[in-house]
């Protein structure tokens, strides 16, 4: 058994170390703070058990005493056992994670700390702020912002700070803002030092503001600025005008929805966030798996008899190895198949499985896909062909196959389930007009979607939908909403071009 005090990092999931990332994937246990991303948390295993034990000034989900006690609990369960306390920010710099590794001690529970980039460098840097600079400031310290209430006398030496002549670096200090800037003047910094405030850095919620220290506390206040945020002092502040390079991101600023299922979307969510946006991710389908799965294994086991095996999703790639590697093959077993895909992501699926893509349609979709096919197998050559996919799909591709001499098996290898699970996240957003787009990759992810969003909802704000193709473009209209963004190619890379494009107009 052991125990793992993790930094999280600022909130970019990018600045996760690979360390603290190859830790959570063998953890059995996560326990969490509220400022730690949840993409952050996704890197367990499934079969972890996650506990949130947030903590945010006045609301504490669980005391610091009890989080203690619960690591101890949670490493005792059983032998090997691995538990990760995953932290935002660093554990040892302003989180307590110095008292919990000496409640771990007492208890005989082994340790091992696992820094974090602290927000105090990482949220400066992300605003355009560099804590030092060889023509302004060698030196930066540190601060908390509030220090433990119970305390008799402060640790902070207010005249060091203000005569120091170096950048401070106030973590968690909203709420004493004007008291700290009220200390630094009274023990001789100038009312006129360069100041400024970042909220969320390294988040695409950050917002910053920059003023003198005689008036950094109204100008946070004015832009309603709250924890967690850090406040930076000295002259090296006047530098985020100009080195403000994360704000100028093209999607910065905006927030997107994105309603694919969960396992597909990691590469739409990474383009969005590199692109700067805030991404709320609320997925209308999931996969599962088939009762049975007779049907699919016994067409691999007559898979001599397919001239052509097609796949239009990465889903369905998926699903279908899942069953050859269950028979004990691999792909040396196919090699009399030809392949076609779809679309680039459904191509990059199967070269995963060392399967090279004989047919790719210019335009990614069913109807692309058969003229492709025809041109590729003459009239007099058209044999069978196998169609592993969802158990409910459009019919347009196996009819037309059939149409033009095909002979078609379609056999399901996995159920698609609408899942309205982080709706109501999306329907609050609409009501905040905190949501700038929402974006659909295919129809069924239009038709679940609305199934838990009204479109009245929709209707009554100032969103934009967004649409990876004219299938899915259309599947909007006739929804009776309207299609405002339409990718030029059914790929992930154009549907984020094309909202760059029409959301930064």
């Amino acid at each position: 058994m052991k125990v793992y005090l993790v930094g999280a990092g600022p909130g970019d999931p990018g600045l996760l170390t690979l360390k603290a990332r190859d830790i959570l994937e063998k953890a059995d246990v996560v326990v969490y703070d509220a400022l730690v991303n949840t993409r952050i948390v996704d890197y367990a295993k499934e079969s972890a058990e996650r506990i949130y034990v947030g903590k945010i000034a006045g609301n504490h989900a669980l005391p610091q005493d009890k989080i203690n006690e619960l690591l101890i609990d949670k490493a005792r369960e059983g032998l090997g056992r691995i538990v990760v306390r995953l932290k935002g920010g660093d554990p040892y710099i302003f989180g307590r994670g110095g008292e919990e590794a000496q409640a771990l001690l007492a208890a005989g529970i082994p340790f091992e700390e696992i820094p974090g980039i602290t927000s105090a460098i990482a949220a400066p840097a992300y605003a355009g702020i560099p804590l030092t600079h060889r023509d302004m400031v060698s030196q930066v310290t540190i601060i908390t912002g509030h220090e433990k209430e119970e305390k008799e006398n402060s640790a902070i030496h207010w005249d060091a700070l203000a005569k120091g002549g170096g950048t401070l670096v106030f973590v968690m200090g909203m709420h004493t803002l004007p008291k700290i800037a009220e200390k630094l003047m009274a023990n001789g910094l100038p009312g006129t030092t360069p100041a400024a405030v970042i909220y969320r850095g390294t988040t695409a919620e950050q917002k910053s503001v920059t003023a003198d220290l005689a008036h950094i506390a109204s100008s946070a206040s004015k832009a309603k600025l709250t924890n967690p945020s850090v406040i930076v002092v000295g002259h090296v502040a006047s530098l985020s005008h100009d080195l403000n390079w994360f704000a100028q991101k093209p999607l910065f600023g905006q927030r997107i929805v994105v309603t694919r299922a969960r396992e597909q979307a990691s590469g739409l969510v990474s383009l969005l966030h590199e692109a700067g946006a805030s991404v709320l991710e609320c997925p209308t389908i999931r996969t599962d798996p088939m009762e049975s799965y007779a049907r699919i294994d016994s067409a691999i086991g007559e898979r001599a008899l397919y001239q052509w095996i097609l796949f239009t999703s990465a889903n369905g790639v998926r699903y279908f190895f899942e069953r050859v590697h269950a028979a004990g093959l691999d792909s040396r077993a196919f090699g009399t198949n030809r392949f076609a895909c779809i679309g680039p992501g459904t191509v990059d699926a199967l070269s995963a499985h060392g399967i090279r893509c004989d047919c790719l349609p210019e335009r990614f979709i069913a109807e692309a896909l058969v003229e492709a096919l025809l041109v590729s197998t003459p009239q007099n050559e058209r044999g069978r062909v196998l169609i592993p996919r969802a158990e409910v799909a459009r019919d347009i591709l196996p009819k037309a196959l059939t149409e033009h001499g095909f002979t078609v098996d379609v056999v399901p290898c996995y159920k698609t389930v609408a899942d309205g699970a982080h709706s109501e996240a999306v329907r609050e957003g609409l009501r905040n007009k905190t949501i700038s787009c929402i974006t659909f990759t295919s129809t069924s992810t239009v038709k679940n979607f609305l199934r838990f969003v009204p479109k009245e909802e929709i209707m009554a704000q100032d969103v934009k939908l967004a649409a990876i193709g004219p299938i899915t473009a259309k599947a909007i209209r006739e929804a009776g909403l309207t299609c405002a963004i339409e990718a030029s190619e059914y790929t992930i890379p154009a549907l984020v071009a094309s909202l760059i494009a029409a959301l930064t107009k």
